[in-house]
């Protein structure tokens, strides 16, 4: 079956860098196109990036230029490098595909941006 599994979170000083990544399995990874999506408290969960098969990448505008998304189709994981980060980054973020016209999303990984 389709599985997510996303690491990198943790706790970083605004202005600090932290790479996520997710680990794709159950599925052909090459072939499909994936998304990293986030959820502050109390907010709804949010488009971070995406990045399609042929490794086309589309970003919500207040990450544009601070993060970037990328995808190796050998170790089947996807990555969202984050720099400059700021408090308001702070969310849990989630890793997600569509297969089969169902939506899979993995367990997520806590970013925390504070000093």
């Amino acid at each position: 079956q389709v599985q997510l599994v996303e690491s990198g979170g943790g706790l970083v000083q605004p202005g600090g860098s932290l790479r996520l990544s997710c680990a794709a399995s159950g599925f052909t990874f090459s072939r499909y196109d994936m998304s990293w999506y986030r959820q502050a408290p109390g907010k709804e969960r949010e488009l971070v990036a995406a990045i399609t098969s042929a490794g086309v990448t589309n970003y919500a505008d207040s990450m544009k230029g601070r993060f970037t998304i990328s995808r190796d189709n050998v170790k089947n994981t996807v990555y969202l490098q984050m720099n400059s980060l700021k408090p308001e980054d702070t969310a849990v973020y989630y890793c997600n595909t569509k297969f089969r016209f169902a939506y899979y999303w993995g367990q997520g990984t806590q970013v925390t941006v504070s000093s």
